[in-house]
């Protein structure tokens, strides 16, 4: 924490980071969605024309450049996109098209807790989709929505996604996805014999029994906008008939840093984090408790490293007590020991960090093991 809502990300949390950003690149990429980095700082005059200049005013942190401009530090990026695509969208048959940017986010929260949950700077997902129509916007959004699903889900969580309120964002419909989370500020009514969620506490509508509170954690929000930024920003197109029309605009924003704190509020035991293997900081860990071994264990990083995988290797000059402690914290999926089996019949102790299965392999049984896990 550098200061309240406010962190540094350290070179572990980075890689999970980077790795979380990956998953999301790849399934926003199959949708066909192109990604652009737009502006932190923008003009106030452009939250002005769409009128959030005061609906967002409380968490808005502003300020005046040397010329007396009033700017702020973008807290979304609904307005800039759209002005964007007004600056270059003529015609029907430049549409659909989707954009989205991975971008740090800035909001003056009144109360920042729960870590990365509810920060005042983070990380965030943010795309757009402009189609001629209501029925284009509606295939979008559910190209969308089961991006979300395919995301969350290489992620390694159980996500629930539910009706949402628009709010300050607007638009006829909304969903949100969340995860069950001990530190979550929202809540859901769970039935534990259906196993279906619900916003009103009652009883289940199916199965008549009395609903559980779950405290959740919102990990991403998809909207129907319609025309409300397109229309006030000149987001104009001529359509097939010449008429001019403002563009139908979907968002749909993802809280990446808040990803690494649901997972591990979703994903750990009592000797540490467990990552999925998707978005781990390193693939394997290796510990080395032999200093003779060290040279055949950076080339069994190598090797690894030559099929695609990431390998952590502790050569430090320390307790295997230690180590073994480490790796677990650390939480990569596979932690793989290279010592005594080792020297004795050239045998690595593997093992899965997830259901801790043993298994003892050997230099190539255990290549294979891990390129099968990651590639297979």
């Amino acid at each position: 924490m550098v200061a309240s809502g406010i962190y540094a990300y350290l070179p572990l949390g980075r890689l999970v980071l980077e790795r979380v950003c990956g998953v999301i690149r790849k399934h926003m990429n199959k949708t066909g969605a192109q990604e652009l980095s737009m502006s932190v700082l923008s003009p106030l005059a452009m939250w002005e024309a769409s009128g959030r200049d005061k609906t967002l005013e409380p968490i808005m942190l502003k300020v005046k450049d040397r010329k007396g401009r009033d700017l702020c530090l973008g807290p979304t990026h609904e307005e800039e996109v759209t002005q964007i695509a007004a600056a270059f969208l003529s015609s029907y048959k430049q549409l659909p098209f989707t954009l989205y940017q991975i971008q740090t986010k800035f909001r003056d929260e009144p109360r920042p807790r729960f870590g990365l949950v509810r920060g005042c700077e983070f990380l965030m997902k943010d795309a757009y989709s402009f189609d001629v129509d209501e029925a284009g916007l509606k295939i979008a959004y559910e190209a969308m929505r089961a991006a979300y699903e395919d995301i969350f889900k290489e992620c390694g969580l159980n996500i629930v996604m539910t009706a949402a309120d628009s709010g300050p964002m607007g638009g006829s419909v909304s969903h949100e996805f969340m995860v069950e989370a001990p530190i979550g500020e929202d809540a859901l009514w769970f039935c534990q014999t259906c196993s279906k969620y619900y916003r009103e506490q009652g009883d289940c509508p199916t199965c008549k029994k009395a609903l559980v509170e779950k405290k959740m954690t919102e990990l991403g929000h998809i909207f129907q906008l319609g025309t409300k930024y397109s229309a006030a920003l000149s987001a104009m197109f001529v359509d097939k008939d010449g008429t001019r029309k403002p563009a139908v605009m979907g968002c749909y924003g993802i809280g990446v840093s808040r990803i690494l704190a649901a997972i591990v509020e979703q994903s750990y035991d009592d000797k540490g984090i467990i990552w999925p293997k998707r978005v781990s900081p390193y693939d394997l860990s290796l510990v080395v408790l032999d200093d003779s071994l060290l040279a055949q264990a950076l080339e069994l990083s190598d090797e690894l490293a030559g099929v695609g995988l990431t390998v952590l290797v502790d050569d430090r000059i320390a307790g295997a007590g230690v180590k073994f402690n480490d790796a677990y914290l650390i939480g990569n999926p596979f932690i793989a020991i290279m010592g005594k089996n080792y020297i004795a019949c050239g045998k690595l102790d593997l093992e899965i960090r997830k259901t801790r299965e043993k298994r003892s392999l050997s230099r190539q049984e255990l290549v294979n093991f891990l390129r099968e896990e990651f590639n297979g």
